[in-house]
């Protein structure tokens, strides 16, 4: 059994920001294999489904970013998974470029609060994580007004393509392992010229 939770806020005011690309990501797995995330439970909410026969959990936190640590714990406790192999966390990442997805099955939070408090709550940081790269904010521009703003015409156009590559990574995850989707979804994204 795996747990595939995506990292974000809840809300109508934050649906499509960047900080937001992980509930993306999950719900756009969720569309594709028709899985319906619907159950309130352990303080996000929830969808069982299988994913080529894997039997999965997709989550969407509700604790807000910060608190995301909450959530999933109680989720793997609960349902009694190995964090280390059995858990995919999939989160915003302003040091990546617009598009890019970078995974890793341990590491640091590389600053973001709710890799942090996911790390927190653990005690250690191994556990699958895909980063998705939303770019660094602009000179002058609060991080947080940024991460919480909307893509513009032409990225929103690169995170649909991004969301579909991620979600063929957490397929290839399942299937075959992280060290191929490493292998196969790591790669920079080259300017458009």
């Amino acid at each position: 059994m795996y747990i595939i939770a995506g990292l974000g806020n809840p809300g109508r005011q934050y649906e499509g920001t960047r900080h937001n690309i992980g509930f993306d990501i999950v719900d756009g797995l969720a569309g594709k294999h028709n899985i319906k995330i619907k159950d309130l439970k352990h303080k996000g909410i929830m969808g069982k489904g299988s994913i080529y026969g894997h039997k999965v959990f997709l989550v969407k936190p509700l604790t807000f970013m910060n608190l995301s640590g909450e959530c999933i714990a109680e989720v793997i406790n609960y349902y009694k998974v190995n964090e280390k192999i059995e858990l995919i966390v999939i989160a915003d990442d302003i040091s990546l470029e617009p598009g890019q997805i970078r995974m890793r099955s341990k590491g640091s939070d590389g600053g973001h609060n709710g890799l942090k408090n996911i790390i927190k709550h653990f005690g250690h940081d191994e556990f699958i994580r895909m980063k998705i790269g939303v770019g660094n904010q602009p000179a002058g521009y609060d991080l947080a007004g940024y991460v919480l703003g909307h893509f513009d015409a032409s990225e929103s156009r690169l995170m649909k393509e991004c969301i579909n590559n991620a979600i063929a990574a957490v397929e290839c995850i399942l299937e075959d392992g992280i060290d191929k989707a490493m292998n196969l979804y790591n790669r920079k994204i080259m300017p458009e010229k």
